[in-house]
């Protein structure tokens, strides 16, 4: 029997979702082991002292506990729709870095004793660049979805769900499209599938 690469995820976590998407999109088999946060499995804490999500266990026991390494990883395997050709580090970094932290500052105040008007200000400026950019071409990198557009839009889709009546009528008309063909895909929706926590002894589930 193969041993498949095994994948700790948390089906609401942007981190998780965009490993999933990579993952969905190389078409590689993998193991599918939703966890809950409040109630991390020992296994995933094994495999990996940060403790957090995703975690991909490689068939030969290796560990990925990077989610953009992860995304990179599956694509260098098979990447059959060509997004590592879309794969621009200094704007995922800027998402992953400055754009996260207005994010975070913005969706829980009570988290942080700073100015929320600001970050939020911060991030929609921040979108603007995004906005800029899928005017040229409907995505971010080329003319069809790539490792960028998946790496970032968990992140915007987060953004925007914090105050939904607010975010709908920004002067955003690019970033808003974006968001809504990519939310309405079959692999999205394939990604965000329910699945219920894993347990030790559990049938392994595909993802």
């Amino acid at each position: 029997m193969t041993t498949l690469p095994i994948l700790y995820s948390f089906r609401r976590c942007p981190y998780a979702m965009r490993a999933r998407l990579a993952l969905l999109v190389s078409g590689l088999a993998c193991e599918w082991r939703e966890v809950l946060l409040r109630d991390k499995p020992a296994a995933l804490i094994a495999a990996s002292s940060k403790a957090t999500v995703p975690v991909l266990v490689l068939a030969d026991g290796g560990v990925i506990d990077e989610s953009i390494e992860i995304m990179r990883w599956a694509l260098a395997q098979h990447d059959p729709e060509g997004w590592l050709a879309g794969d621009d580090d200094a704007l995922i970094a800027a998402n992953d870095g400055p754009f996260k932290r207005h994010l975070d500052r913005t969706k829980y105040p009570e988290r942080h004793s700073e100015d929320v008007a600001a970050h939020r200000a911060a991030a929609l400026a921040m979108l603007g660049v995004l906005e800029a950019r899928l005017a040229e071409t409907g995505d971010l990198c080329r003319a069809g979805p790539a490792l960028a557009d998946m790496a970032i839009l968990p992140f915007v889709r987060q953004f925007a769900a914090i105050d939904p009546a607010w975010f709908a009528v920004q002067p955003l008309p690019h970033l808003h499209a974006w968001l809504v063909r990519h939310l309405a895909a079959p692999l999205f929706a394939r990604a965000m599938e329910r699945r219920p926590p894993w347990k030790p002894g559990d049938a392994p589930v595909r993802l």
